[in-house]
């Protein structure tokens, strides 16, 4: 799947989460989804390496579940960059939230590279 192709994907999920989280979660519109998904690509390429790299010896102590912890840094990263058009109350909704796009991105990456 292409850059592209998961930054809109993101962006959905984004929005649809903030329907059914609207007090965890803000996202002003469409526009700043987009700009959101896409500093979360551009943190998951660079940024989160390092910190996995760094954070291996935890992750490994949990059995994987920190690595579930990295990712709601990354978004909550993404939403001091973004500013006031995507923000979480707390660090669990940023949690929440992670698990909820890595689920769909999981089963959307499957279908993709599945249906041929």
């Amino acid at each position: 799947m292409s850059f592209i192709q998961r930054t809109l994907i993101n962006a959905v999920i984004f929005i649809a989460v903030n329907g059914l989280f609207p007090n965890l979660f803000h996202v002003e519109n469409l526009w700043y989804a987009f700009i959101a998904a896409l500093v979360m690509g551009v943190l998951n390429a660079i940024v989160k390496p390092i910190l996995v790299i760094i954070a291996l010896p935890i992750t490994f102590m949990t059995l994987g579940i920190f690595y579930l912890v990295i990712n709601g840094f990354i978004l909550q990263l993404t939403a001091t960059i973004v500013g006031n058009g995507f923000a979480f109350q707390n660090f669990g909704a940023a949690f929440i939230v992670a698990l909820i796009v890595s689920g769909v991105n999981l089963i959307i990456t499957d279908y993709m590279t599945n249906r041929g």
